[in-house]
């Protein structure tokens, strides 16, 4: 008989005996009978019958594919096709790593050239390498496992549009970002149609499990029921892939994003709580004036305003500057360029620390020998002052009398200038060039001249509110200032020479 003759037997509701060649009517001699399985639900499973023609010996032998694909093609009302896989060649896009395996990493964007594989994610740095790493065997580029994945858009983790976030099962997070929505919407479909494929397909090798031959036999057993003619048993509800137990590696998963989302939940509750508690604490805690009055905070020397200072002392030139002076002018009048050379850093703050802490201390005690700790620690309080000891109000008006031409012109200016100071600048200053008078009258000795202590004194007493201007500028009229009224002073101040 030409061709092949096939007989469908099928059942519902019960499967069929198994049926020997000889058994069957109207089978051509010679044929084989071939039970084969096909699934018409998931409930239910039919026996299909086949009838092979043995061929002439002097017929070549057709080929008989028996491979699953062949098989799992032809089954009825089974799960759903697979649709075909989505490929997008290579494409340059914005690349951020944030998290590896569920540890924080820092976000860096980097442009990296993009391909969708079948069911990965191929990083290359740009379309070169691509070419090289198909051409080199055993070259495997940075890629992204998609099975399992989730892609969605996020405006939380960057401040750029046009972001999509990529969760794989293993836990880690990866951005694509492009600023051609149509791009990125592009990619963004793709990679979700190719995550349903694999989620897809991986239910569908679940479900397609072959069942248990029977031996010197063709047919296959159910993988939940019994040959025919024997005791039925109750079958079991077919598995359903949402039902089914996950892997480890999807248990992790799932482990990671419940914890993520406890955390985030938890983080966000204490956020509102620290909000709440500062908002409190704030209203309620005490101003400045009700700590400094009842002790807990303390005026200090260094920082604290001149006139604050000079009131809380009682006099209109600062305890200090007075034993800084007395101490120089004692020891250090002829000392190697002195107020130009700078002392130990750490000294300075030692002795800065026991005046703002009004403790008792002597400039001529040892761990003071070193009388540049004393000059430099003098330097230190004038450039600390929140208002310097020439008033930003009187900036600009000393900048105008330094322009004047005429020299005596120029110093009745200065002079009327300095009167108009209020009572703590004005003695502080007094007292300040007639010691600077003394430096001067020992040059020879410490080589020091008008014009080296100006260029040190003219940045430390008198600055601009606002650094608008040009700062060369204003330091060459710092320096001016400062070195004519040095010179100027016995006029100015009414010192006698």
């Amino acid at each position: 008989m030409a061709g092949t003759r096939i007989t469908n037997l099928q059942s519902v509701g019960k499967q069929q005996p198994l049926i020997l060649p000889h058994q069957v009517t109207g089978a051509a001699p010679g044929t084989v009978q071939m039970r084969i399985k096909s699934s018409q639900s998931s409930g239910e499973r039919l026996s299909q019958t086949k009838s092979m023609v043995l061929q002439d010996p002097d017929l070549p032998p057709k080929p008989i594919s028996r491979h699953r694909r062949n098989q799992s093609q032809h089954n009825i009302g089974g799960a759903g096709a697979l649709e075909t896989p989505v490929v997008l060649k290579g494409e340059h896009l914005n690349k951020a790593k944030i998290s590896d395996g569920g540890k924080k990493l820092r976000k860096n964007w980097t442009s990296t050239w993009v391909v969708l594989d079948t069911d990965k994610l191929l990083f290359y740095k740009d379309s070169k390498q691509e070419a090289l790493t198909n051409l080199k065997p055993g070259c495997s580029p940075d890629g992204m496992d998609l099975c399992g994945a989730v892609a969605e858009w996020t405006t939380e983790k960057s401040s750029r549009k046009n972001v999509l976030q990529i969760t794989t099962s293993s836990g880690s997070e990866f951005l694509l970002q492009a600023d051609n929505y149509h791009t990125i919407s592009k990619w963004h479909d793709a990679i979700k149609r190719t995550t349903d494929n694999l989620s897809k397909g991986a239910a569908g090798k679940a479900s397609d499990r072959p069942g248990i031959r029977r031996a010197n036999s063709t047919e296959y057993l159910p993988r939940h029921g019994l040959p025919s003619k024997t005791l039925s048993l109750p079958r079991p509800a077919p598995e359903s892939p949402c039902t089914k137990e996950p892997k480890p590696e999807h248990r992790r998963s799932h482990m990671f994003k419940s914890s993520k989302l406890n955390y985030s939940m938890s983080d966000s509750a204490d956020k509102n709580g620290v909000k709440n508690r500062l908002k409190k604490f704030i209203t309620r805690r005490p101003s400045m004036k009700t700590l400094q009055e009842k002790g807990i905070i303390k005026d200090q020397v260094f920082g604290c305003h001149l006139l604050a200072l000079c009131e809380r002392e009682g006099t209109t030139v600062p305890n200090f500057v007075r034993q800084c002076v007395e101490a120089v002018e004692k020891r250090g009048l002829e000392a190697d360029g002195i107020y130009r050379v700078s002392g130990n850093l750490a000294t300075i703050q030692k002795l800065r620390f026991l005046v703002d802490q009004e403790v008792e201390f002597n400039l001529d005690d040892s761990q003071w020998e070193d009388i540049h700790v004393v000059t430099g620690a003098l330097k230190m309080f004038f450039r600390e002052l929140p208002e310097p000891l020439f008033p930003f109000p009187f900036f600009e008006l000393f900048v105008e009398a330094i322009k004047t031409k005429e020299c005596k012109q120029k110093v009745q200016v200065m002079k009327k200038l300095v009167l108009q100071l209020p009572k703590p600048n004005q003695d502080t200053m007094r007292v300040l060039f007639r010691h600077l008078q003394k430096i001067l009258t020992c040059s020879r000795k410490n080589l020091m001249s008008t014009q080296g202590i100006s260029i040190v004194f003219g940045p430390t007493l008198m600055w601009p509110e606002l650094d608008c201007g040009n700062m060369a500028v204003n330091m060459v009229y710092q320096n001016q200032i400062v070195e004519f009224i040095l010179i100027e002073s016995p006029e100015i101040f009414g010192l006698q020479k």
